[in-house]
């Protein structure tokens, strides 16, 4: 058991005078120093933290705390003369607790028996005014009992009165916030108000205890989740301490170890969270986390990569967060099922029915039938996950819980081995019913971890980055149930051709175990796919699979980054890249796999990055790919194919269009002219678009034709969610056109997503952007459209160097050094050279590369823009201002002009 000693923390003593408690023993230059408080206060603060320097227990220093405000509180009651008055003061919340970090709020309750009068009210209001002035900001709230009852109907004022600690005063009214709380709210009632305050409060914070900037209080496994068991059951138990409830036999020794151990990890992080910043401050941040990481001790190892050793830190805190909210879940849960439970009406009780002579069912919740049931079955184990999705239940008894995670424990590479088990868990994997919920049941309660030893390793393994949102234990989970919805027919509309693809597929099982193990090499250092085929493998094998399926899912596993990388980053407009994609993937079979794998993985590592014009280029990528596979016909096979298949496409879908006004000769002419490389790069829906407000639009001549203008069309994105705009420029060409349109969208808040520049065989240009509004008025408000139009048609009539707007890094991204990575590739059938561009995502990126290309002569004839969390990743077609190749010296510049406005 842990214990605490307060008084063994050698805190600064009170200042003398104010011990004294008399007006008349304060020195003049003391009083105006407001009693030498703040100095006090400051001092008690650098005790604490030296003492936690020393090796003092953080549990230790928090009770210390308390106490010492305690003695600061009692001697201002006196100070002001409150004692003389029928008033009690209370420490409520986590003061009552007797938990204050350095800048915890202070929540006090002065009680009083009835109306409090004006003489002390302004007594009280001299108290309240010292408090803020020496810095204290207290939370405090002045009641009569009869307030305390109407306050107390509000469950949050509740739970701080079961929690309130008489300090000095009125000691008649000792019991009153207990007695209010018990006379408001039935054990039922209160307990279901806290249930459903949990699981809004869950939602703010994404119902996961893996946020990358988490609040350590309120978030899922936070201080929070540790506070709600003790308001849930302290109140029936009539117990003040959590330790207490061990005593009661509703808690064991080793759940309030645990739930203590990482209480205490919290306390940590919480006192360098408040001493970093000097406030309250809960939020785990990027600022803090590598200071705090240090601070608690991780320091980077020799070989270790930049990052490990914050990773390492918010790796633990991650497992002692999912430690507390898997107890504070289940201990819940318990206190429902033994306290509330038994004294519901007879129409209320859930009903018992066996599943088996091991298993019962009660209610929506599965049981073991007797407590020995997993140490004289271990194979029962796994069979209970897979009787949970033959008969869609999704939760289990705590009893049973608690059972389980100690039999968990026993679970060994004997018990692994034998071929019953082995069964057992592929036919779990099989089960598809609630498999998320029965692997994150597993994983909570020790059973995954220890049934496959690779997956307790990446437990909790984060990456300090912004685009792996989840660890990767979380990630897979999340994975496996993204993978269902594809059979949902709710999801159907986000995912159409993925969910008809996937429930094609007989043995989804593949696919599961391809998920649970593409990333289970992680952290290990060397190439993760590549161990983690070889694992994979094994692990088919050693169950009995066939060798087929044992290489599918490794294969799957090596390659999980293919075909993402390739639509990501490849220009899948061109033939030779699809075939090679092609040449990789091998087969249909692999392709249907690969494809609805990527798309589950994509969406599970962060959904705020998936969008529809990444399930776009995804969805083109397997439709050429799966052409090429099957040897269809009438697929396309070279460049020159693909173009006359588009036209094909769109003269088509122009004839079938219904109110439409456009000469087919006149198209076919304007066609003729638009070029080559137009009908490679742009799809049918958008060249028909084009086609009619070029149409409409005068002809272009020379610039100084008045009714020469730029025509500058904007529409919806239809294949991009959340106010993407689409936009079409069709000008003169000039060596200046791409820099001063990125200028102009970064100097109106537009960020870039796709961008074709085409020329036409008539020195025209037809530039294509897609762009993400995020103001998202721009399709909405005709100014703004004006506006944008105006500012480019300007920009194009008076070429100069565009002028850059000046912004800050955002604060989300100064916490991270991504390299600048450049890299030269030249494709031999455009005769174009492809820049590849890594570096730390930040405002104005876009148009400083195109500053950098308007200064060397650099002709650009593509761009595919692509943000990954904190990390740009942008390719672009180039060539000099004549089409033609660019030398190593003129290379050599450009990169090193690059590099310099970059990282200025």
């Amino acid at each position: 058991m842990l214990t605490f000693d307060a008084a063994s923390i050698n805190l600064t003593p009170l200042p003398r005078f104010l011990a004294l408690g008399t007006v008349s023993s304060v020195p003049p230059e003391t009083e105006k120093s407001l009693l030498g408080i703040p100095e006090w206060l400051t001092q008690i603060n650098a005790d604490i933290s030296r003492s936690l320097e020393c090796g003092a227990d953080i549990r230790q220093l928090v009770a210390a705390r308390a106490c010492a405000i305690d003695s600061l509180l009692m001697s201002l009651f006196n100070w002001f003369e409150l004692d003389k008055t029928n008033l009690a003061l209370f420490a409520t919340g986590g003061y009552g607790r007797k938990e204050l970090s350095l800048y915890s709020d202070i929540d006090i309750l002065l009680l009083a028996p009835d109306e409090i009068k004006s003489d002390i009210s302004s007594k009280i209001d001299n108290l309240v005014a010292m408090l803020w002035d020496i810095g204290l900001e207290p939370a405090l709230s002045v009641r009569s009992v009869k307030d305390c009852l109407e306050a107390a109907t509000d469950h949050t004022v509740a739970s701080t009165l079961l929690e309130a600690r008489l300090l000095i005063g009125n000691e008649a009214l000792q019991h009153i916030p207990d007695e209010v709380v018990n006379k408001l709210w039935s054990q039922r009632d209160f307990y279901q108000v806290k249930i459903d305050e949990v699981k809004a409060r869950y939602i703010q914070h994404n119902a996961t205890e893996y946020n990358l900037e988490p609040n350590i209080k309120t978030a899922p496994g936070g201080l929070r989740d540790i506070h709600v068991v003790g308001w849930v059951t302290k109140r029936y138990f009539r117990v003040s301490k959590l330790y207490d409830l061990v005593q009661q036999e509703f808690l064991t020794e080793k759940e309030f170890d645990e739930l203590s151990f990482a209480e205490g990890y919290l306390w940590q992080i919480r006192h360098y969270l408040h001493e970093l910043t000097g406030r309250n401050e809960n939020r785990l941040l990027f600022d803090y986390q590598r200071d705090i990481a240090q601070r608690m001790g991780y320091e980077a190892q020799p070989d270790d990569e930049p990052n490990a050793a914050v990773e390492r830190f918010m790796r633990d805190y991650y497992r002692c967060a999912m430690q507390i909210s898997t107890l504070s879940e289940m201990l819940i849960n318990h206190y429902y099922e033994t306290i509330i439970e038994p004294h519901l009406p007879d129409d209320e009780q859930p009903t018992k029915r066996p599943l088996n002579a091991l298993f019962n069912r009660i209610g929506d919740q599965i049981a073991i039938s007797h407590h020995r049931v997993f140490s004289q079955h271990p194979e029962a184990i796994l069979e209970m996950f897979l009787l949970m999705g033959q008969y869609g239940i999704k939760k289990v008894r705590t009893r049973t819980l608690r059972a389980l995670k100690i039999s968990a424990r026993g679970i060994d590479q004997t018990y692994r081995y034998n071929p019953e088990h082995q069964a057992l868990f592929l036919e779990n994997l099989k089960e598809q019913n609630y498999l998320f919920h029965r692997l994150r049941t597993m994983n909570r309660y020790g059973v995954l971890g220890k049934y496959i030893p690779s997956f307790a390793q990446v437990t909790g393994l984060m990456q300090y980055d912004l685009f792996h949102r989840y660890t990767v234990d979380a990630h897979t989970l999340f994975l496996i149930r993204i993978l269902h919805r594809f059979t949902d027919e709710r999801f159907y509309e986000d995912f159409p051709l993925v969910s008809a693809i996937f429930q094609r597929i007989e043995r989804k099982e593949i696919l599961v175990l391809a998920a649970m193990f593409h990333d289970i090499a992680k952290g290990r250092g060397g190439n993760h796919s590549q161990l983690g085929e070889t694992e994979s493998i094994e692990f088919c094998l050693a169950h009995g699979m066939s060798k087929a399926d044992a290489h599918l899912v490794g294969w799957l596993t090596r390659y999980h980054l293919l075909m993402s990388m390739t639509a990501q980053k490849k220009d899948i407009s061109d033939p030779e890249v699809v075939t090679l994609f092609a040449d990789l993937v091998g087969n249909v079979t692999h392709l249907n796999h690969l494809y609805v794998l990527t798309v589950a993985d994509m969406n599970a590592t962060n959904p705020q990055l998936w969008n529809s014009w990444r399930a776009t280029l995804m969805k083109q990528l397997y439709s050429q790919t799966r052409r090429i596979l099957r040897a269809d016909i009438d697929a396309p096979t070279n460049r020159q194919d693909m173009i006359s298949a588009t036209r094909k496409q769109a003269l088509a879908m122009l004839e079938l269009a219904p109110n439409q006004h456009m000469n087919r000769d006149e198209v076919l002419r304007l066609w003729d002219d638009l070029g080559y490389e137009y009908f490679l790069r742009e799809i049918p829906e958008d060249i028909l678009w084009h086609t009619e407000a070029i149409l409409k639009h005068p002809p272009l001549g020379h610039a100084s034709d008045a009714n020469s203008a730029p025509l500058v069309v904007l529409r919806e994105h239809r294949e991009l969610a959340l106010d993407a705009v689409q936009v079409f420029i069709y000008t003169q060409d000039q060596a200046n056109l791409f820099a001063v349109t990125v200028a102009v969208f970064d100097q109106m808040n537009l960020d870039v997503l796709d961008a074709r520049i085409i020329t036409a065989t008539r020195d025209f240009a037809l530039d294509s952007y897609v762009l993400l509004d995020r103001s998202g008025t721009l399709l909405r408000d005709e100014d703004s459209q004006q506006e944008l139009k105006r500012r480019l048609i300007d920009a194009f009539k008076n070429p100069a160097t565009p002028k850059l707007a000046q912004k800050r890094i955002p604060r989300h991204l100064r916490h991270f050094d991504v390299p600048t990575l450049i890299d030269f590739e030249f494709n031999e059938a455009a005769a174009q050279h492809i820049m590849s561009l890594q570096t730390l995502d930040q405002p104005g990126l876009l148009a400083r590369v195109g500053q950098v290309f308007l200064q060397q002569g650099i002709e650009v004839h593509a761009a595919r823009i692509t943000t990954l969390g904190e990390r740009a990743e942008d390719m672009f077609y180039i060539s000099d201002k004549n089409d033609a190749r660019l030398s190593a010296h003129k290379l050599a510049t450009l990169q090193a002009a690059l590099t310099r406005s970059i990282s200025i």
